[in-house]
C-alpha cells in the first residue's frame, strides 16, 4: 500500500518473474492476478466470459456494465469494497449481483470497517461504523451482498 501512495510505477514480481509494471492507478483498476488485487485490499475472482456476464470458478455468475470479451476469455472480476453494499434482506431494485453470505470478520481499518463475508463469491466490503450498527452486523450475522454492475471491472488475463 506504501508502494501505491508514493511510486509513480510499480513492478510486481512473482517466482522472480515480472507479473506486473504499472502505474498504481492501472494497477488498482486492472490487477493482473487476485493476489495483487488482494495485497491492494480489492476483491478479485477468477473467471471467464459468458454472455453477458461472467462465471466465477466457483460457479457463481456476475453481471458487468461493460461489454465483455469473446466467450471464455479467462480473467479476473475486479471490484472494489467500497462498491460492496450489505442488507440484512435481500434487495430490490438496481443491484443486478446479489446473493447471500455469513459475516466472518469485522475489522476496522481507519474510519471504516472492513467485513469480509463468506458467501459465493467470498467478499470484503468496506463501510461505516454506523451502517454496520445499523444493520446490528456481527459475526455469523447473515446478510445479503450487492453490487451494480457499473463496479464490476472484468481484467482479461
Amino acid at each position: 500500500m506504501e508502494a501505491v501512495s508514493l511510486a509513480d510505477r510499480i513492478l510486481v514480481l512473482e517466482d522472480g518473474a515480472t507479473l506486473q509494471y504499472a502505474t498504481p492507478t492501472e494497477l488498482t483498476r486492472h490487477p493482473r492476478s487476485p493476489w495483487v488485487a488482494r495485497m491492494l485490499g480489492r476483491n478479485a475472482w477468477p473467471g471467464t466470459a459468458k454472455g453477458a456476464s461472467l462465471r466465477l470458478t466457483g460457479g457463481a455468475d456476475l453481471v458487468a456494465a461493460d461489454p465483455l470479451p469473446a466467450e471464455r476469455t479467462p480473467g479476473l472480476a475486479v471490484v472494489g469494497p467500497e462498491a460492496v453494499s450489505l442488507h440484512t434482506a435481500r434487495p430490490e431494485g438496481s443491484p443486478r449481483n446479489v446473493w447471500p453470505g455469513t459475516v466472518r470478520e469485522i475489522a476496522a481499518q481507519g474510519g471504516r470497517l472492513r467485513v469480509l463475508v463468506d458467501g459465493e463469491p467470498e467478499v470484503v466490503a468496506e463501510i461505516t461504523p454506523s451502517a454496520a450498527a445499523d444493520l446490528a452486523l456481527a459475526e455469523g450475522s447473515q446478510v445479503w451482498v450487492s453490487v451494480k454492475a457499473t463496479e464490476v471491472t472484468f481484467v482479461p488475463l
